[in-house]
């Protein structure tokens, strides 16, 4: 049986199980002003945001996968209605709460249009009922920019519900992120390859995750999308891309009455393949498998889903679980040793990350209120280690704003520490993102930095943000940051312990 390809008129948008609802021309969104307006909503998902909050929040809590040793850089989900196969994407963006990504590169496979290559969008933000998010148009122009086979195209995204749906649940369980659609044109040429190629030479090292949007078996029976899906996933998990085209082709000579395709979205599939095999992906878990007749009444006809998770020591640049809990150690240690004797106690680090010139702040606090909080940027003469250390000794004894903290308080310290990015100037407020960015002033030789979470802990906006960093922080009038003689500089953070 030959691969059939699931391209399907611009005027319909199949949800699962063969049901179909028309949608006219137009209803298609608006792209005039670069931002991709929801196509779905209503639709696959709720339109209403606080429905659409309750809806993604009840999958995510009834998810309980089974946790992974290191940190998710990659990620196969379904893209059904809600209704179908939420509960089954909901076991892949779980694995996600918690953590802070720069950016997630969104593939799959076109179901409207027919293209060689790759359609890159090339507006600006994607909107759900959720709000908007930010495309990194600086990433899609690397991408486009090495190879010539990924393009800026936006009619095949004008429709597509493949990318649009994983948004939503992106947006419950991650903050101030971007995101890069990518659809495959579904050629049948081997064009995934030199896409992932260009997307892994633009990405290393970066705080990057990749979703391969991607539904499995279409319209078999129960019985038959539970056989397939098995076999399918299971090539999946040997992170291998000619043991699933060769289970694909043996699927397809089984001639599975009604089957018209085993993965909508083989070419994303195969692509996030290479892509994890280059970034070093070391784990590759299934994380749940289901299909459409799990949760109708008909199980004549079906489609197939499943949630794959990929899983390496580091993603990008960032400290993985016990380099966190090696500097967690270090500032306890330290402070309570330093408090009850005057000395620092002598710490031996045996993890060579830490050993890298990064900077970091050390932040205190008792009782859920803050009782030191001090750091140093780009340190060039001393490792990471050492500068939680130090600043940890700082933060208890040399705040000026608070008393050095004495022996009977150290039970009730809790330990933050923020590993920083490098300083990187901007032209004004308008490039930086609350939340997001870290922000440092400075006006002769006066200077202040608030870390990016003082944004989230306080819900200031922009104006009140800027305002007490200019005045509480670096001495200067509340609105020295429109000055043109004050320099203003930006920096992201991983940010990591807190209250016990």
């Amino acid at each position: 049986m030959k691969r059939k390809i699931l391209v399907l008129s611009v005027l319909v948008v199949v949800l699962a199980c063969g049901e179909k609802r028309s949608i006219s021309k137009q209803q298609a969104p608006d792209l005039s002003q670069s931002i991709r307006k929801p196509a779905v909503a209503g639709k696959f998902y709720p339109g209403d945001k606080d429905e659409l909050t309750k809806t993604i929040d009840g999958f995510l809590s009834n998810a309980k996968p089974e946790k992974a040793k290191g940190m998710i850089t990659g990620m196969i989900v379904p893209h059904a209605g809600y209704e179908y196969s939420g509960h089954v994407a909901a076991y892949g963006f779980k694995e996600l709460e918690g953590e802070t990504v720069d950016t997630v590169i969104i593939m799959g496979n076109s179901h409207h249009e027919r293209f060689p290559g790759a359609a890159i969008f090339s507006g600006t933000a994607f909107e759900t009922p959720l709000g908007s998010v930010p495309v990194d148009t600086a990433l899609a122009k690397a991408i486009v920019g090495s190879t010539d086979k990924a393009t800026f195209n936006d009619s095949p995204h004008i429709l597509e519900h493949s990318i649009e749906v994983e948004v939503p649940f992106l947006q419950r369980v991650i903050k101030d992120f971007k995101v890069v659609p990518v659809l495959f044109g579904n050629s049948g040429e081997d064009d995934f390859r030199p896409v992932a190629d260009a997307i892994v030479k633009n990405i290393k090292g970066k705080n990057v995750l990749v979703i391969a949007s991607s539904d499995l078996t279409h319209y078999p029976s129960y019985k038959d999308s539970k056989y397939a899906d098995a076999r399918t996933l299971k090539a999946i998990a040997t992170g291998d891309v000619s043991t699933l085209s060769g289970t694909v082709f043996s699927l397809e000579s089984e001639n599975l009455a009604n089957t018209v395709t085993f993965a909508c979205g083989i070419d994303a599939i195969k692509a996030l393949l290479l892509i994890e095999r280059s970034l070093g992906a070391n784990e590759i878990k299934i994380l749940k498998s289901a299909n459409s007749g799990d949760v109708m009444n008909d199980k004549s006809r079906v489609v197939g889903y499943g949630a794959v998770g990929f899983f390496s020591e580091r993603r990008g640049d960032l400290l993985n679980k016990t380099e966190e809990a090696k500097l967690l150690d270090i500032a306890k240690k330290t402070v309570e040793t330093y408090v009850k004797t005057g000395k620092e106690p002598v710490i031996k680090n045996t993890l060579p990350f830490l050993e890298q010139k990064l900077g970091a702040f050390v932040t205190l606090k008792e009782q859920g209120e803050l009782r030191g909080c001090i750091g140093r940027f780009s340190p060039t003469d001393i490792p990471l280690y050492q500068v939680v250390e130090n600043m940890a000794v700082a933060a208890a004894t040399e705040d000026t704003r608070f008393k050095p903290v004495a022996k009977e308080e150290l039970p009730f310290i809790d330990y933050e520490i923020s590993v920083l990015s490098t300083l990187s100037k901007v032209s004004d407020a308008g490039d930086i993102v609350l939340g997001r960015d870290g922000v440092k002033v400075i006006k002769g030789a006066n200077s202040g930095v608030f870390l990016p979470q003082v944004a989230t802990e306080t819900g200031w906006d922009m104006d009140k943000f800027m305002g007490e960093l200019c005045s509480q922080k670096a001495g200067l009038p509340q609105d020295c940051w429109k000055d043109k003689d004050t320099n203003l500089y930006t920096f992201t953070a991983q940010v990591f312990g807190g209250k016990k």
